[in-house]
C-alpha cells in the first residue's frame, strides 16, 4: 500500500435565512494546512452570492478565508475545493517523562494546551475514574491508552449532539460525535498535565479506498498531544493520525476552529449542513 495519497476534496456547507438578509460578514476555516507530511497542491474557495475574498492566517496559523456581503441574499454558499498529498507523519522522537511535562518552561509554553475550557472541562471525579484505568506507563503510552479509553466508553452517535455540547456533557450522555470524543480526549489529557490540542480536518472512511472513486466523506476532529513532540491521534476510531487525515485547523477547541463563522443583518438562519466528497486519485 502506497504511503502517501493524493485526495480531491470538495466541502459544500452554508447558512439559508427565514427572509432577506443585507449584510453580512463571514471567515471560513477550510484550506487544508501545508505540513512537513501534508501538502496542499491546489485550494479554492467560492462564495455565493458572489463575494471578493481575502485570506489570512489567525493566531493558531489557520488559513481564513474571509469575505463579507453587502447586498439583499437569502441564502449563502460557500464551497471549498482542494488536493492535498498526505504521508504518515514521522514518528515522535522525543518522549519527555512526567517530571519534564511538569517543569515550569514546559508550564509556560505550553499554557494554552494545558488551560482547561467550558467545551473541555472535565469533572475531577472523571479524571480520578479515566486515569485510574489507564495502565502506568510515560505520558506518550498513556495519552494513547487514555485514548483507547475514551473510545471504549463513549459511543459514537450520529446527530446526538450539537457544537456547544462539551467534554462532560458528552460524558454524561457517554455519546456523541468526534468533536465530542476529541474535546473529552483533550480535557483528560490537560488535567492529567499533558498539552493537547484539537485539530479538525476530513477523514477518508476507506482503509483500502480504490483510486478514482468519489465517496461521501466527513469533517472529522481528532486529537494531537505533546511529549516532547505533537502527535496526532483520532480517538473516535482508535487509529494514529496517517494518510487518510486531511489537517485544516488546529486550536484548544472547536471554538478556535469552526468551519464557517459569521455575523449578519437580517431573518433568522437555518444551517444548510455540509457534504464532503472525497476522491483518492492516488
Amino acid at each position: 500500500m502506497s504511503t502517501s495519497w493524493r485526495l480531491k476534496i470538495r466541502h459544500v456547507t452554508g447558512y439559508k435565512y427565514a427572509g432577506t438578509v443585507s449584510a453580512s460578514y463571514n471567515e471560513a476555516r477550510l484550506t487544508p494546512l501545508t505540513l512537513p507530511w501534508q501538502t496542499t497542491l491546489f485550494s479554492q474557495v467560492e462564495v455565493t452570492p458572489g463575494a471578493a475574498t481575502y485570506r489570512y492566517h489567525d493566531y493558531w496559523a489557520t488559513q481564513v478565508t474571509a469575505f463579507d456581503l453587502h447586498r439583499p441574499h437569502q441564502q449563502l454558499r460557500v464551497v471549498s475545493s482542494s488536493l492535498v498529498e498526505v504521508s504518515t507523519p514521522p514518528r515522535a522522537s522525543a518522549s519527555l517523562g512526567w517530571p519534564d511535562l511538569a517543569a515550569d518552561l514546559v508550564l509556560d509554553a505550553q499554557a494554552e494546551f494545558l488551560t482547561e475550557r467550558p467545551l473541555t472541562a472535565v469533572d475531577p471525579a472523571l479524571v480520578e475514574l479515566a486515569w485510574s484505568a489507564v495502565p502506568e506507563g510515560s505520558p506518550a503510552d498513556s495519552a494513547e491508552a487514555l485514548s483507547h479509553w475514551v473510545r471504549s466508553e463513549v459511543a459514537y452517535v450520529p446527530g446526538s449532539t450539537g457544537v456547544q455540547t462539551s467534554a462532560q456533557e458528552a460524558w454524561d450522555l457517554r455519546k456523541g460525535v468526534c468533536q465530542d470524543i476529541a474535546h473529552l480526549t483533550v480535557g483528560l489529557l490537560r488535567a492529567r498535565g499533558v498539552p493537547a490540542r484539537y485539530v479538525s480536518g476530513y477523514l477518508h472512511p476507506k482503509v483500502e479506498a480504490e483510486v478514482g472513486e468519489t465517496v461521501a466523506g466527513q469533517s472529522h476532529a481528532w486529537v494531537e498531544w505533546w511529549c516532547g513532540e505533537w502527535t496526532g491521534f483520532d480517538p473516535t476510531n482508535g487509529v494514529p493520525v496517517g494518510p487518510r487525515h486531511v489537517v485544516v485547523a488546529r486550536g484548544r477547541d472547536y471554538d478556535d476552529v469552526p468551519p464557517l463563522r459569521g455575523v449578519y443583518h437580517g431573518a433568522p438562519s437555518k444551517h444548510l449542513g455540509v457534504t464532503v466528497e472525497i476522491t483518492r486519485l492516488a
